[in-house]
């Protein structure tokens, strides 16, 4: 089992839920983030005050797929969470060691 970590932008969450649904994934876990990367935040005008926007507004996709749906959990959320500007976000692939689930003590891939 493998976990898949994305961090994309806000507006892409909808069409990477579809993705990810459209490849037979169901379950996966969002959390609201903020951060940046290489565009390093950017600067606004706040009643006439210019300051600097540090961390910028993001999602954080989880889910925990079997090995042989990695290829497609990942290239799904790639294709759907592109735009080809800077910020887009990053995909980070863990090891799983064990999955439980609480309801029915499933272990391992019975589980996810």
């Amino acid at each position: 089992m493998k976990k898949i970590e994305a961090i994309i932008k806000p507006f892409k969450l909808d069409e990477v839920k579809e993705a990810l649904h459209e490849v037979g994934l169901q379950g996966i876990t969002v959390l609201e983030a903020k951060g940046f990367g290489r565009q390093k935040g950017h600067t606004e005008l706040y009643r006439g005050a210019e300051y600097v926007v540090d961390f910028l507004p993001k999602v954080k996709i989880e889910l925990v797929v079997e090995e042989d749906m990695l290829e497609r959990a990942i290239e799904a959320i790639q294709q759907a969470a592109h735009t080809g500007r800077i910020g887009d976000g990053k995909i980070f692939i863990l090891p799983v060691e064990n999955a439980i689930r609480v309801r029915t003590g499933e272990t391992g891939n019975e589980a996810i």
